[in-house]
């Protein structure tokens, strides 16, 4: 980890009062977890099976709010801008570190206002279309969009969002053309893939388990770098035929910058104790979720590199910010 973003992340938790220590926390009220994405996405189910378990180990009441829009942005600015007291933390995903480069506006500083705290998982993205399309692979879909004039579409939660950003890399990769149809939430972008409106979506696991195991859509590949424990036979996208199509998606957790360092290290250690727990690795487990064991500081080196990779990708694809 480079020194600079040692010392930055460092200085951001270090800035809180030195009064505040982890006994007076959370005895004073609920905490708010904001999740900037809607209820039933992937974001959303694993922050709910995560947080219930934190909540019973504090004998507090958690709250989830979902504030959706932007991308992200609105959830991840109501944190940014809340008091620094632990009472109100983000549970984000990946597409946290695309929106530095997609989007002009932001009002706030993803790496200063909102420091890492600890990552939830690291969930693939898989690939999914309308099961009677009848595509068997990869191939096929990839055959389908270049003898498609105009091309195909392809959902996302957003402009800037994680699936966005996957499904422009397997495009470019791919040599394919593919419109970007962005939708409020993921359950509304899978329905319009069963509705047979919009061709592909790159959807973190969760919400498309069961809809895959029905038989409604066909997976054809995961986006990571590895398979996904949830799905062992299906082959990333590497391995379907599409080098440097790989892309990571993950879930973590980022308080707001200021928050005391006794009370950040409680909710780091409260966290990392509900992942442990057999009742939550058996639920993330059968959500297709991975272990993503991190350190605070190895967390917000992480996120310093993705939103590097974004910017790089972002450019490559030729996405201007809005």
């Amino acid at each position: 980890m480079r020194k600079s973003a040692l010392y930055m992340w460092a200085a951001l938790l270090l800035s809180a009062p030195a009064a505040a220590t982890a006994q007076d926390w959370p005895a004073k009220q609920p905490i708010r977890v904001i999740v900037p994405f809607s209820a039933g996405s992937a974001t959303d189910i694993i922050a709910r099976a995560v947080m219930e378990q934190v909540g019973t180990q504090l004998n507090q009441t958690i709250v989830i709010d979902n504030r959706v829009g932007a991308g992200g942005a609105i959830g991840a600015a109501a944190v940014a801008k809340a008091p620094p007291d632990g009472y109100t933390v983000l549970i984000n995903s990946s597409s946290h570190t695309v929106l530095p480069s997609i989007s002009a506006n932001l009002s706030y500083d993803t790496m200063k206002d909102l420091p890492a705290l600890i990552p939830l998982a690291n969930l693939p993205n898989v690939l999914v279309v309308n099961a009677a399309k009848g595509y068997k692979n990869v191939g096929d879909l990839v055959a389908a969009a270049k003898a498609t004039s105009g091309g195909m579409n392809y959902a996302s939660v957003g402009p800037g969002s994680a699936a966005h950003l996957n499904a422009e890399r397997f495009r470019m990769a791919a040599g394919i053309e593919a419109q970007h149809i962005p939708f409020k939430g993921g359950p509304e972008a899978l329905r319009e893939i069963i509705a047979d409106r919009v061709d592909f979506y790159f959807v973190p696991i969760p919400p498309a388990l069961s809809l895959i195991k029905e038989g409604q859509l066909t997976a054809l590949a995961v986006s990571g770098s590895t398979r996904a424990s949830a799905f062992p036979d299906i082959p990333t996208t590497v391995e379907a035929g599409v080098p440097n199509s790989d892309y990571n998606f993950w879930i973590g957790m980022f308080v707001t910058a200021g928050t005391p360092v006794a009370v950040t290290q409680r909710l780091y250690d409260e966290t990392q104790k509900a992942l442990a727990t057999p009742t939550v690795k058996e639920r993330l487990a059968r959500l297709g979720a991975e272990p993503m064991p991190m350190t605070s500081a190895q967390f917000q080196a992480h996120v310093q590199k993705d939103i590097e990779l974004n910017a790089t990708l972002v450019k490559a694809a030729g996405l201007k910010p809005n």
